[in-house]
């Protein structure tokens, strides 16, 4: 079983959307770099709506989404899984990130999107209940995985849905 922990987030004080996975996999751990997996989507996807793809240097498509608007986190601290599959977080392991800390420090964010249901379920069970009245406003989506395991959707429709973040961002 591995022990996995979060990367701090992608962000800056002006973002207006927050993208949440749920918690990096192992090509992600050992590459130190949000969704490293090469056959992942992500960076494809923010590739068509900012200009911060794969064939971008890491450390620019960090830059991008920063000036873009967008920030890049995980609802798990850290977790137990086997693997890299969302389904194989082990849920009584899962240590949130501290969201009632980071949306107050973020007051722009008004959008908080799900990379995947598996993301999602994670924050609403875990997080969700605990913040403050204030954050609760925000409006939430759950997205599209952008994994290679969610491979019933075809490329395109998984951008169609995923180009709510740039509408949100001001783009």
């Amino acid at each position: 079983m591995t022990h996995a922990q979060s990367f701090p987030p992608i962000a800056d004080t002006h973002a207006r959307v927050l993208i949440l996975g749920s918690l990096p996999g192992q090509t992600s751990l050992r590459m130190q770099q949000y969704y490293a997996q090469p056959q992942n989507a992500f960076w494809k996807i923010m590739g068509r709506l900012f200009g911060a793809g794969a064939d971008v240097p890491y450390a620019e498509r960090y830059r991008k989404l920063v000036r873009s608007g967008v920030a890049l986190w995980d609802v798990c601290a850290s977790a137990e899984r086997p693997g890299s599959l969302d389904s194989a977080i082990v849920t009584s392991s899962v240590v949130p990130n501290d969201f009632a800390a980071f949306l107050a420090s973020h007051p722009h964010i008004h959008l908080v999107c799900f990379n995947g249901a598996k993301a999602a379920g994670l924050y609403r069970r875990l997080v969700l209940p605990d913040l403050p009245e204030a954050p609760r406003l925000v409006a939430y989506r759950t997205l599209p995985s952008t994994s290679p395991a969610h491979a019933g959707m075809r490329f395109e429709e998984k951008l169609a849905h995923w180009s709510v973040v740039k509408e949100a961002a001001g783009h």
